[in-house]
């Protein structure tokens, strides 16, 4: 059988909007996938550079010409599956850029291989 490269982070067509909007606003962003705390598992958004990188973050792929980031521990966790970046109305993140848009992202997850898959969603 033929083993699919499957993308690790995609976009919904929703999420690819919010990030031009958000892009026209603050210019170029970056995303990091939260491990916790204050805003729970959302994704975050912030101006590039404005988050400092640890030694153990993975850089996942892109989303809307955006580099995505995850923590090393909840990479481990969830290397397996395929995260599908979303955009729905709600309050954001506090710290993330979409909070006053009245819209928020929010994390889905596909195993990576299952046929049923969002594997074109970016």
């Amino acid at each position: 059988m033929e083993e699919k490269n499957e993308e690790k982070v995609v976009a919904t067509p929703a999420a690819l909007e919010l990030i031009e909007k958000l892009k026209a606003k603050h210019g170029t962003l970056m995303f990091h996938q939260s491990g916790g705390c204050c805003d729970g598992s959302a994704p975050m958004c912030y101006q590039e550079g404005e988050l400092l990188l640890g030694d153990n973050d993975v850089l996942l792929g892109e989303i809307g010409g955006c580099p995505f980031y995850i923590g090393g521990d909840q990479y481990e966790t969830w290397k397996h599956t395929q995260l599908v970046i979303d955009a729905i109305p709600g309050r954001g993140g506090m710290f993330s850029l979409e909070g006053p848009e009245g819209m928020r992202f929010l994390t889905r997850s596909e195993l990576c291989g299952w046929s049923g898959g969002i594997n074109n969603a970016s």
